[in-house]
């Protein structure tokens, strides 16, 4: 039996602490994919470190050679040139650092982009488009604040930081015992405050997917909101999402401002107690001038790794709080590792069988209750041991009322979703056997909903047969009825459709939909109500094509019309999940009352 569409565990995303999280083992890849530029910035980090920690040494011997009357012409150059080369090679880092970020960023979204494409069916059932959409766009530009804010710069910085330390140790042991308990104080609480980022970074991503939904959703649909007058109900929605995610926003803000004053009370208090009892010390004898101002130079070039280090840990803290959000899409099963095998039903149907459905059952995954709660409904059963054969080369035809379970069927031949009970047949071979590319390879699918992409009729035309010719393109246009296209604009195949094909009506836009599926010309066509959206003159036009390209395959109507449903082979009559009636036109009036009611109707349902 197959894993139920909605069985799969899945996280709680209501925003508590059992939600997602991360570790910073996960940054570890993305980080990895970068390991020269990486090498290379550690390098020069460790390069400005060792510059950085020669210069307060320098400045306390330029000032024991001008108390000793000395030549400070030679010790001036060399500190000037370690200036220098230390800019310069901190600018260069830097550099290095931004572009290994931006790499960061373009691996994790072409990674998540790859992974959402090839997610089972039913995940985009129970996730906003929107939400998806944010976590490509806003979450994973937050990775490279990992690099950019100091993670790899604080490697240098330990380096400052320890040889800061061992440093003011040989200049003076006592000095540095009291700085190093003021900033240990500072360190704890610190740590202490930066934790709490994480979480509210996760929340504030949640809260932007959230408002990037409510704007998908408002914009998809901006035609119906003005026709019914609804623009300020839909903005007073996102307003809501936006304030929301606003909120979080200064929640971070709040934690981090708080890090701020401890950081600079300590290094404050650090730097009076090293002036208040190192000038004590010069007074009393125990320790020199020179040594003093060495001391607090090293103490300025302390604060600075130390700053890097607060900044690094809050960065990843945030980076680690959007990869939560990353990986919980990353970890979610493709379509192909989801779906355990089907039990064979124990036979295989005979030859000149292309389809068989055998007992095939099967329910929707549960949905949410609502778009805020993570509560979901019971799952809708819409299948019922559906049993029937097709036979190889006929024209089969799909009827009954709205929810019967028709474009289900449809969706479970192309293996969007896997039945809860049953085996279906390909040629005799159990689909769950075969490879989705191999088994789509030999479909031809047109949506309900005719759907065309944005981009130009082309690209449209090329989704599915990259290798098309013009000349193909233009003679399946025609197949259709749909050459006038060409001519309405001086770029033709390059036309611009809009987005969602707006600029096509909703017969052009359907029949730009089956010419894209005739171009491949599988074995087998799957038309869910392709006609539906056609006047008279060109549905007869559409039914020639469909004519002459279902020669020798196997077509499966999905009909609105009853002019579709005549000339089928068979008529299969599903009612409330169950197949009622499968015959001819002819049988069907005489032997099934709801087939005849609906041709009454001129299947108008």
């Amino acid at each position: 039996m197959s894993m139920s569409p909605g069985g799969r565990g899945r996280s709680n995303r209501s925003g508590k602490d059992d939600g997602p999280k991360a570790k910073f083992s996960q940054l570890m890849p993305y980080l990895l994919q970068h390991k020269k530029a990486l090498w290379l910035a550690v390098a020069l980090s460790i390069f400005g470190a060792a510059f950085s920690l020669a210069q307060p040494l320098l400045v306390g011997n330029v000032i024991s050679t001008v108390q000793k009357g000395g030549d400070l012409g030679p010790l001036l150059v060399l500190l000037i040139s370690l200036i220098v080369i230390s800019g310069v090679a901190s600018g260069y880092q830097y550099y290095i650092l931004t572009k290994t970020g931006e790499g960061v960023v373009l691996a994790a979204r072409r990674h998540l982009a790859s992974r959402m494409l090839r997610l089972p069916i039913f995940e985009y059932d129970l996730r906003r488009t929107g939400d998806l959409v944010s976590r490509v766009s806003s979450d994973t530009t937050l990775l490279r604040a990992v690099l950019t804010q100091g993670l790899v710069d604080a490697v240098g910085g330990a380096l400052i930081f320890v040889g800061s330390i061992v440093a003011m140790a040989v200049l003076d042991p006592v000095l540095l015992s009291a700085t190093l308990a003021v900033i240990l104080v500072a360190v704890s609480s610190i740590v202490f405050t930066a934790r709490r980022i994480r979480y509210a970074t996760t929340k504030a991503q949640e809260r932007v997917g959230a408002m990037s939904a409510a704007v998908e959703r408002a914009l998809s649909a901006i035609r119906t909101i003005r026709a019914a007058r609804a623009e300020e109900r839909e903005s007073l929605a996102i307003s809501k999402d936006a304030h929301d995610a606003y909120e979080q926003g200064i929640k971070i803000a709040r934690i981090s401002a708080s890090i701020t004053p401890i950081a600079g009370i300590a290094m404050n208090g650090a730097f009076i107690v090293v002036l208040g009892v190192g000038g004590f010390r010069v007074a009393s004898g125990a320790t020199a001038v020179s040594a003093l101002v060495s001391f607090v130079l090293l103490l300025f070039l302390m604060v600075r790794p130390l700053g890097q280090a607060f900044g690094a840990y809050s960065s990843v803290q945030g980076a680690l709080g959007a990869l939560a959000r990353i990986q919980e899409i990353l970890n979610i099963p493709t379509e192909s590792e989801a779906t355990e095998k089907l039990v064979s039903a124990g036979r295989s149907p005979v030859n000149d069988v292309a389809l068989e459905f055998k007992d095939v059952s099967f329910a929707y995954a549960p949905t949410k209750l609502s778009a805020d709660s993570d509560e979901l409904a019971e799952a809708r059963a819409v299948l019922h041991e559906v049993s029937f054969a097709i036979k190889r080369g006929t024209r089969v035809a799909l009827v009954g009322p709205s929810g019967a379970g028709k474009s289900t069927v449809l969706s479970l031949i192309e293996r969007f979703y896997e039945p809860t009970g049953g085996a279906i047949y390909l040629d005799g071979q159990p689909v769950h056997s075969i490879s989705r590319n191999d088994l789509r390879a030999q479909l031809g699918y047109v949506e309900q909903d005719a759907p065309v992409l944005a981009g130009s009729i082309r690209e449209n035309l090329l989704i599915g047969s990259p290798g098309a010719s013009d000349d193909e393109l233009e003679r399946v246009l025609t197949e259709v009825n749909l050459s006038e296209v060409l001519h309405r604009d001086v770029r033709g195949l390059d036309a611009e459709v809009g987005e969602n094909g707006i600029m096509l009506s909703g017969g052009e836009r359907q029949r730009l939909a089956i010419a894209r599926t005739l171009l491949a010309a599988p074995p087998i066509l799957l038309l869910d109500e392709s006609t539906s959206s056609l006047d008279g003159r060109n549905e007869q036009m559409m039914r020639l094509a469909i004519d002459a390209v279902a020669k020798n395959r196997t077509l499966i109507v999905i009909a609105h019309r009853l002019s579709t449903v005549v000339d089928s082979d068979q008529i299969m009559v599903l009612d409330q999940g169950r197949i009622v009636g499968v015959g001819t036109h002819s049988e069907l009036v005489k032997s099934t009352p709801l087939y005849k009611e609906l041709a009454k109707h001129q299947l108008l349902v």
